[in-house]
């Protein structure tokens, strides 16, 4: 059994009339993406493709079009509330984004984090191919702690920003071999490495001890996160560090231990549901097997984490 709905689909301007592109690519990339407005700069002659892979917590979009303008006004962001976010990248040209009085000039190498929850402008020259990923809200407020436009140039061509961009990439180059429950666990690792990116913890400049302490912790709350004995002080101690350390270097990227510890059993529990060898095992099991004191505990922190219940999750991807 799969662990939810995977699909892989692609649409191109070619199958259509050419009067009837423009309507076509505004109904398509809009039933995509979020409403907008669209500016061609030929419209009787517009093309464009794309290829969609999506599952029911993450889309990932690969695009060529002809020159366009995308504008989120602030009359649509008002009439349609979108709260999630865009992971941007281009693979050939250039392409501009324009939020919160920022503006991210993008090429091969360089990727932009935004939120549809403001008002935007996207635009590109025809030589434009790219990568767009849809994010859950949830996914990049509750881990930076902050709900506020993005529009951050990111280097994707170095150190951290390539690991991002060389998964990303093997997300499409593998996507006709992908099951949802594997679409979504590497779409996963890619939003916290995003995450790492936003708050500039990928910087060689950073504290050089903090860093290493963090990245450890990282790694050692991930392994042991079903450990319902895990806290702040015993991962300090069987570290070597002290629980001060621990928490420096935590407090650096705006977390703390305990909610480390909660962040990272939930998406144990998160995984455990999307997998169909977990199906037999109770919302009680899942509780218990992963960390929490208690089924309850656990669905409310599952709730003010994703919101929707353990058990709605379950049902939901069926």
């Amino acid at each position: 059994m799969s662990g939810g709905t995977y699909i892989v689909e692609s649409q191109t301007t070619g199958e259509v009339e050419p009067r009837e592109r423009t309507d076509f690519w505004s109904e398509h990339i809009g039933s995509y993406q979020t409403p907008m407005d669209f500016r061609y700069a030929r419209p009787d002659t517009f093309r464009g493709e794309t290829i969609r892979q999506r599952s029911d917590t993450y889309q990932l979009v690969t695009w060529r079009s002809d020159k366009i303008e995308y504008v989120r006004t602030p009359r649509l962001v008002r009439q349609e509330p979108d709260p999630d976010y865009r992971f941007v990248l281009p693979l050939s040209g250039e392409l501009v984004i324009r939020q919160d009085d920022q503006e991210a000039r993008l090429t091969p190498g360089s990727g932009s984090l935004m939120t549809l929850a403001a008002p935007f402008q996207l635009l590109h020259e025809t030589s434009l191919r790219g990568i767009i990923m849809s994010i859950p809200a949830h996914e990049i407020d509750g881990p930076l702690n902050r709900k506020a436009p993005l529009a951050t140039g990111l280097d994707l061509a170095n150190g951290l920003g390539r690991v991002v961009s060389s998964m990303l990439q093997g997300l499409y180059d593998e996507r006709g071999n992908l099951s949802a429950t594997q679409f979504n666990a590497v779409s996963d690792r890619i939003v916290e490495l995003l995450c790492m990116l936003a708050t500039g913890d990928d910087r060689p400049d950073a504290p050089g001890q903090l860093t290493e302490v963090e990245a450890m912790v990282r790694r050692y709350v991930r392994d042991h996160a079903a450990d319902p004995g895990l806290t702040g002080a015993s991962m300090a101690k069987a570290l070597g560090w002290s629980l001060r350390q621990v928490q420096l270097a935590l407090q650096r990227v705006g977390t703390t231990p305990r909610e480390l510890i909660r962040e990272e059993r939930l998406r144990l529990v998160r995984e455990r549901l999307r997998c169909g060898e977990c199906r037999h095992m109770t919302i009680t099991d899942l509780a218990y097997s992963s960390g929490f004191s208690s089924a309850s505990a656990l669905s409310t922190a599952f709730r003010q984490r994703f919101g929707v219940s353990p058990r709605e999750m379950r049902y939901g991807s069926r």
